[in-house]
């Protein structure tokens, strides 16, 4: 039966696979291609489309529809293949050696195929309480796919009891994560001849300042560490990841930009990197910068804010976890996820997914076979709790 199950998931990750979903594109011919499966199946669902319609999460339902089931989440959408040198076609899955490549494969259409190729299963089972499965979108970029549906639980969807994010941890049970906020931080200064830098204020001398006094902020939080203990590396983090100014080596630049995160330890302020570089900035840099020329500034813009994922030793999702996964240890993880999301609207929420997030977002991301087995177990085991 186990062997028969394989291959109906990885026939589910082939047909996911081959949709090209990165985040800057639409994902809506993979929740059409899913809705033909529901339909075949008789099995209830709803789309819920972003504002602009062009993203879509589906919601589906299995079993009585009643508040106190158990949600599936996963995300449909990918990083982006380009730069990357891959062995083969990324949106074709490639099985060799007893592993699945694809892109997605691990982060994280792998988990939604398993729990698709077991709604056969769940529809024989008898259950008690209803399985649902979330498949959202825009996680590598915002974490927003699921906000729309989180909000209509307990309205016009049911109310789940407890949440499982199929995020890949080696199918071990996940109960913390970071947060974490981007920022982009934008220096206009005034151009002048390189030759006498008094007569101009260069955007990038202060961008560079600005830079510098965030990894001295990061060399803090490093100092500071991680009271709990759980995880790697054992601090909140700050990185500064793009910068962009200048028009010439001889002018000083006028503009000069830079994209840059902080990833806190649950429970730490999301903008705590932002008031900080901002107070700084306020009393060391513009009263200087202000005073070389006129119509200088500095502006931060916050992109986005993921709430981490705080422990809640003996919560539903952890008990629950803990009894499919046959586990009695939680772990933590440095990446976000949608679970925050779920938390913050107060349903207990645990990560646990097949695969290593080593493999995600890289050139022949992979997913192990052995993995999916243990999705199966893991679904399986649902289906008989709920039964």
């Amino acid at each position: 039966m186990s062997a028969e199950r394989l291959e109906s998931a990885i026939w589910m990750m082939e047909r996911l696979i081959a949709f090209d979903t990165e985040s800057s594109k639409s994902n809506l011919d993979l929740i059409a291609s899913v809705e033909d499966f529901l339909h075949a199946l008789d099995v209830p669902y709803v789309k819920v489309p972003n504002a602009i319609g062009d993203k879509a999460a589906l919601f589906a339902t299995i079993g009585p529809m009643m508040d106190g089931g158990v949600l599936l989440s996963g995300h449909t959408d990918v990083v982006p293949v380009a730069g990357q040198t891959w062995s083969s076609d990324p949106f074709r899955l490639r099985r060799a050696d007893g592993r699945l490549y694809g892109r997605g494969a691990c982060d994280m259409k792998g988990f939604g195929a398993v729990a698709l190729a077991m709604i056969e299963e769940f529809k024989r089972a008898p259950l008690r309480r209803p399985i649902h499965l979330l498949l959202s979108y825009d996680e590598e970029t915002t974490c927003l796919g699921p906000v729309d549906t989180i909000a209509r639980f307990g309205e016009d969807l049911p109310r789940p009891g407890a949440v499982i994010v199929g995020e890949p941890t080696m199918m071990r049970v996940a109960d913390a994560h970071k947060s974490v906020a981007t920022h982009v931080t934008r220096v206009r200064g005034h151009e002048a001849h390189s030759s006498n830098p008094a007569l101009g204020a260069n955007a990038i001398e202060v961008a560079c300042e600005l830079v510098s006094e965030l990894y001295r902020f990061a060399a803090e939080l490093t100092a500071e560490g991680d009271p709990s203990g759980l995880f790697t590396p054992g601090a909140s983090t700050v990185s500064v990841g793009v910068i962009n100014g200048g028009s010439a080596r001889n002018i000083l630049a006028k503009d000069c930009a830079f994209h840059w995160e902080y990833r806190g330890l649950p429970g730490a302020p999301a903008d705590r990197a932002r008031r900080r570089l901002e107070d700084y900035i306020a009393a060391s840099v513009t009263p200087r910068f202000a005073a070389r020329a006129h119509g200088v500034s500095i502006d931060t813009t916050t992109e986005v804010e993921v709430p981490g994922l705080a422990p809640e030793p003996g919560s539903a999702a952890e008990r629950l976890a803990f009894k499919l996964a046959r586990q009695n240890e939680t772990i933590a993880v440095s990446y976000a996820t949608e679970a925050g999301r779920f938390q913050a609207a107060g349903i207990p929420t645990v990560v646990c997914g097949p695969g290593s997030i080593d493999q995600a977002h890289q050139p022949d991301e992979y997913l192990d076979e052995t993995q999916v087995l243990a999705g199966i177990d893991f679904m399986r085991a649902l289906a008989r709790e709920l039964g």
